[in-house]
């Protein structure tokens, strides 16, 4: 799509409005591209097209955004109709706006979606492992894993050998899992840039023993399923029953995600400052770290910044004569 869209742009964007442009332009270059540039365009599904406004609007992205990315898609898929290379639009997406209110919900409070403590963790991952066929370990080792490293289902299943180092304890995430046409492919993280995790004490025995079964081979998976293939968020919940077990645990609303926010949560309240958290996180704006704190720590950090901003005020008005 991306050799189509360049060669064509023009044309696709005759008889916008000037003004209208930048915010086109935006959605194709900062998302419509990275997303599903490399694909051909009679590959692009409506799934896959709802699955990458899905994974916008996680990202934080505005409603006005992808409205103005989705016009975009549409008038890429409506001028290929016209050159007599696809025969219906895939761009006509329904459902994203529920979607986007219950990514808000989330947002406003992931907290509340966390588990409690290392114990609810170690319990769920064992009653996955038990419900899945021939019990297989790797499925809870995958669901630690997520929640101690704050990490996506699918950026766990892309850590190889060589993303851990064993002497510092840390976990370079620089690829995730993702369906693509004809099955389940690797790419580059949400962010498009790697980032460094702590890797905790409770999970470098698990981490230990994962890279012991890869045996010295630094390009091999560290986690995958039981036929040693890739990992997704619907590969975990089909093979391990999730929404029954979860049923079963009391956590009827937790999805494979919550792991994340599992993590993200336990960090913020081990006392991880806001912006160190972000680059765990790999978060674009600090506001969505922010939402990870405790209200009270939360009205500390406020006040840490109102009396930066009062001594700014100072100096600038010259009644402090040095800058700190």
């Amino acid at each position: 799509m991306g050799d189509y869209v360049n060669l064509r742009f023009p044309v696709i964007l005759t008889g916008l409005e000037t003004t209208t442009h930048a915010p086109y332009l935006a959605g194709w270059h900062l998302r419509i591209e990275p997303e599903l540039g490399r694909l051909p365009l009679r590959l692009i599904t409506t799934a896959l097209i709802t699955a990458a406004v899905f994974g916008w609007i996680a990202d934080g992205c505005s409603r006005s955004t992808i409205k103005n990315t989705l016009a975009m898609l549409s008038r890429i898929f409506e001028q290929a109709i016209v050159d007599g290379i696809l025969e219906r639009n895939p761009a006509h997406i329904t459902g994203w706006q529920r979607e986007y209110q219950q990514v808000e919900d989330e947002l406003r409070d992931p907290r509340s979606l966390a588990l409690r403590d290392w114990g609810a963790l170690t319990e769920l991952a064992d009653a996955l492992v038990a419900a899945s066929y021939k019990r297989y370990r790797g499925w809870g080792d995958v669901v630690v894993h997520s929640a101690c490293t704050a990490t996506r289902i699918g950026e766990v299943s892309g850590v190889r050998a060589r993303d851990v180092d064993t002497d510092k304890w840390l976990l370079t995430c620089r690829r995730q899992t993702t369906p693509a046409p004809g099955g389940l492919v690797d790419k580059h993280t949400k962010g498009r840039v790697a980032r460094l995790i702590p890797i905790i004490e409770p999970l470098r025995p698990l981490i230990i023993r994962r890279l012991q079964a890869t045996r010295g081979d630094p390009d091999a998976r560290l986690y995958t399923g039981p036929r040693r293939g890739r990992i997704s968020t619907a590969v975990l919940r089909d093979a391990t029953h999730w929404d029954d077990v979860t049923r079963d645990l009391g956590y009827e609303h937790l999805r494979r995600h919550d792991l994340r926010h599992t993590g993200l949560t336990w960090m913020a309240d081990a006392g991880i400052l806001p912006h160190i958290l972000k680059e765990i996180a790999g978060h674009w704006l600090i506001t969505t770290t922010q939402r990870y704190f405790h209200p009270d720590v939360l009205r500390i950090l406020e006040a840490g910044r109102a009396l930066t901003h009062h001594l700014e005020k100072l100096q600038r008005d010259g009644q402090i004569t040095r800058r700190w």
